[in-house]
C-alpha cells in the first residue's frame, strides 16, 4: 500500500511538473520583448483603417479609395487600384475591407455606401445616417457588414452568393434595440467570426455584443460593463482566438490616457464579460488581436498613442512601441502588418 501511494504521489507530483515546465517553456517561448517596425508605405496622405492578409499578400483600404496590395515576400512591389464610382462622381472613403477567394470587397461609411466586389458596385444604400463601419466573410459565398443605427434600427447587410447581391437584416430578429447605438469604424475590428459563430461589438451609448451561432440568422446581445454612456466611448475592436475565448479593447478616444473599464474578456463564448487590467494601460486603443498558436494567452494592441503587448491573456499589458497604428492583422505568430494615418509598415515582435 505504501509503495502503491507513493507511486502515485510521485507520478502526481512528475505531471504536475511536466505541465508547469510546458506552461513556463510556453510563456518564455511566446513572451516579446520588443518590437522592429520596418516602413512599407509612406506617404502624408495615406489613412488606412482596414486590412487583411490572404495567402502571403496583405491588403490595405484607404479613406481616398485606393485598394493597395503586395506580397509579404515582395513588399516593394505595391500595386494600388483606385476605386471610384462614375454614376455618383465620389471617391470613397473606405474603413471596411473583406477578402473571400479571388475577391477583394470594400465598403464606403457614409451616404451613399458603396459596396464593391473587385472594383464594380454590387451594392449601394442613400440615407442621410448611413455609415457602414466593418466587413467580414464566413466563407467564400457568405459575407456580413456592418453599420450605424438607421430607421429605428442597427444596419446589418448580408450575402449568400458570393457578394454579388446584399440584403439587409429586419429589424424583428433583434430584441430591445436602443436608439443611436453605433460601431466604431476605427479599425474593421468590431467584427470577429470563428466556423459560423459571429460577434459584433458596438459602443457610443451602449456597449454591448451581437452573437449569431449560425452566420447571421438568429441574434443575442449581450450587455457588457465596457465604458459607455457617449459617443466617443465604447468598444472599439473585438477579437475570438477560438469559440470560447474572446478579448475586446476600446475606451474614449477623446481622452486616451483613460485607462478604466476600456478592455474585458470572455472564457465563455461571450455570454459573460469581466473588465481587466482595470487601471492599468494601455489606455484607449482602436485595435486587438489575437497572436497566433498562443493558446489565448498572447495579444496584440495598437492605437494612435502605440503598440501594447499581453502575454497572459490580456491581464497585464507590455508597452513596447510610441508608435502610432489604426489596425493591425498578424501574417503568423511573429510578424504582422499594421496601418495609420500616413504609414503601413510591418512590425516583427521579438
Amino acid at each position: 500500500m505504501f509503495c502503491k501511494s507513493t507511486l502515485f504521489i510521485f507520478m502526481a507530483f512528475t505531471g504536475l511538473l511536466f505541465i508547469c515546465c510546458e506552461e513556463a517553456n510556453l510563456s518564455k517561448t511566446n513572451h516579446f520583448t520588443r518590437l522592429e517596425i520596418s516602413p512599407v508605405l509612406l506617404d502624408s496622405t495615406l489613412n488606412i483603417r482596414a486590412l487583411e492578409i490572404e495567402n502571403n499578400t496583405v491588403y490595405a483600404a484607404s479613406s481616398l479609395g485606393s485598394i493597395y496590395s503586395f506580397d509579404t515576400n515582395a513588399p516593394a512591389q505595391i500595386k494600388q487600384v483606385q476605386y471610384s464610382n462614375l454614376e455618383d462622381s465620389i471617391r470613397p472613403n473606405f474603413r471596411a475591407l473583406a477578402l473571400s477567394k479571388k475577391n477583394v470587397f470594400a465598403i464606403s461609411i457614409s451616404d451613399p455606401a458603396l459596396l464593391f466586389k473587385n472594383g464594380r458596385v454590387v451594392y449601394k444604400e442613400s440615407h442621410p445616417k448611413v455609415f457602414y463601419d466593418s466587413m467580414e466573410f464566413w466563407n467564400d459565398e457568405e459575407g456580413i457588414a456592418v453599420g450605424d443605427y438607421t430607421d429605428n434600427c442597427i444596419s446589418i447587410i448580408i450575402t449568400r452568393d458570393g457578394g454579388d447581391t446584399w440584403t439587409k437584416i429586419d429589424c424583428s430578429v433583434f430584441t430591445n434595440i436602443i436608439d443611436g447605438e453605433g460601431f466604431f469604424a476605427a479599425s474593421d475590428s468590431n467584427i470577429s467570426i470563428e466556423g459560423e459563430y459571429t460577434w459584433i461589438a458596438s459602443g457610443g451609448l451602449n456597449s454591448r455584443v451581437y452573437f449569431s451561432s449560425d452566420k447571421g440568422i438568429s441574434w443575442r446581445v449581450t450587455e457588457t460593463p465596457m465604458l459607455q454612456g457617449e459617443p466617443t466611448k465604447g468598444i472599439f475592436s473585438i477579437d475570438f482566438y477560438d469559440k470560447m475565448n474572446g478579448y475586446a479593447i476600446g475606451g474614449d478616444y477623446t481622452q486616451p490616457e483613460i485607462n478604466h473599464l476600456n478592455k474585458m474578456r470572455t472564457r465563455d463564448g461571450g455570454k459573460t464579460w469581466q473588465i481587466v487590467a482595470d487601471h492599468q494601460n494601455p489606455g484607449y486603443r482602436s485595435c486587438v488581436q489575437y497572436v497566433p498558436n498562443a493558446k489565448a494567452q498572447n495579444l496584440v494592441a495598437v492605437g494612435f498613442k502605440g503598440v501594447d503587448y499581453s502575454w497572459d491573456g490580456g491581464l497585464t499589458w507590455d508597452h513596447l512601441s510610441d508608435e502610432d497604428f489604426y489596425t493591425l492583422r498578424f501574417l503568423n505568430d511573429s510578424i504582422a502588418y499594421a496601418a495609420g494615418k500616413g504609414k503601413l509598415a510591418k512590425l516583427s515582435f521579438k
